[in-house]
């Protein structure tokens, strides 16, 4: 080993992310709810596209991602210039921290937040601060209070993961304006579209200068297996981010998918509809178990048990019965397990081994 050979600051402090399981030895009937996954995979004009896109193989894509910002641009009212594409929202999210923040400087998140923030803000040299959140659900005051000359960026998802909770856009409008002057307010829509009606912040964005919105297409648009998404904020920010983004970071594949997906807003409003009556169930009938959880915004919820030797208890159970859902001690809550909202067949599945579960206990 050399040890005159060293990364940079903050990097050998970063955890290696674990995402959602997805096998279980010796079983092949595995029902997975442990990635937030749409169990409806993407639409058939997004898989019609990708089935096509096999043509243009040996092609470069395009750098300027022009067709598919314009898609995102008609379908969500916004200035196609003011997009940027990236692969998967954490490439944007990764941008921002190499863009705005650096050694000296603060990256805020609440305790209940995406792992990915952390990671960011280490891997950009910059120091992470956690603030609590109040009945996991993000905490605007608290937020303000952590804030100072240092604070460069303040990450929250709304809804949020994997509490599945959200603020108002009156609370995040007060947040926004209360930063700090150098600070940038980023807003994590992955599971916005989850909600009815929500512009995920796009009308605060285009009142002020500070606010960064990212989004996704692996979530209600089905297409986690190519990792495609987008963001979306004031022009000069923008400009930033795509002096550094890589010029063929997104395909043909993943561009041409992506576009047919966007502009079938139909199958998404289908899917939304699909998993709120479903989420609904679902937590109904884990609270007649005695396994609550806050309404949740997104395509999952956040079951709570006693303690943590319950939480991991029922989740060996859930594995040898063929149920994957996912332990969150990672986010601060090793007492939840955070179950995605499957299709009805799995829904019911995975409440009636919870049932099982609770009654040998």
């Amino acid at each position: 080993m050399n040890d005159a050979i060293r990364p940079q600051p903050g990097i050998l402090d970063i955890a290696l992310y674990v995402g959602g399981k997805s096998q279980i030895s010796g079983m092949t009937n595995v029902v997975k709810l442990s990635s937030n996954e749409n169990p409806f995979g993407p639409s058939d004009k997004a898989r019609e596209a990708f089935q096509r896109s096999v043509h243009q193989l040996h092609r470069y894509p395009s750098t300027d991602h022009a067709a598919l910002r314009a898609a995102i641009a008609d379908v969500h009212g916004l200035d196609r210039d003011r997009v940027i594409c990236g692969v998967g929202s954490d490439e944007i999210l990764t941008f921002l921290a190499q863009a705005y923040a650096g050694p000296k400087d603060e990256v805020v998140f609440t305790e209940h937040g995406f792992l990915l923030y952390r990671v960011a803000a280490l891997a950009a040299g910059a120091t992470p601060v956690e603030v609590p959140e109040r009945d996991r659900t993000t905490d605007v005051d608290a937020i303000l209070k952590a804030c100072n000359r240092r604070t460069k960026l303040v990450f929250i998802a709304n809804p949020n993961n994997p509490t599945g909770t959200m603020i108002s856009a009156a609370e995040v409008a007060r947040l926004a304006d209360g930063l700090p002057p150098q600070a940038i307010l980023v807003l994590d829509g992955a599971y916005a579209e989850y909600v009815e009606g929500f512009d995920g912040g796009l009308a605060i964005i285009e009142a002020r200068s500070n606010v960064v919105m990212t989004r996704t297409l692996s979530k209600i648009y089905g297409l986690g297996g190519l990792r495609i998404g987008w963001g979306y904020g004031p022009r000069q920010i923008i400009d930033v981010l795509n002096r550094i983004r890589g010029p063929f970071n997104l395909s043909n594949t993943q561009l041409e998918t992506a576009e047919a997906a966007m502009r079938d807003q139909a199958y998404v409003a289908q899917c939304r509809t699909d998993n709120a009556r479903m989420r609904q169930w679902l937590a109904e009938a884990l609270a007649e178990l005695g396994v609550p959880s806050d309404v949740s915004m997104a395509n999952f919820i956040l079951a709570r048990f006693a303690n943590v030797e319950e939480a991991e208890a029922c989740d060996a159970f859930l594995q040898a019965q063929g149920l994957l859902v996912r332990r969150v001690a990672s986010y601060n809550l090793p007492h939840c397990l955070r179950i995605t909202v499957g299709d009805e067949s799995s829904c019911r599945r995975v409440a009636h081994a919870i049932a099982q579960f609770k009654g040998v206990r």
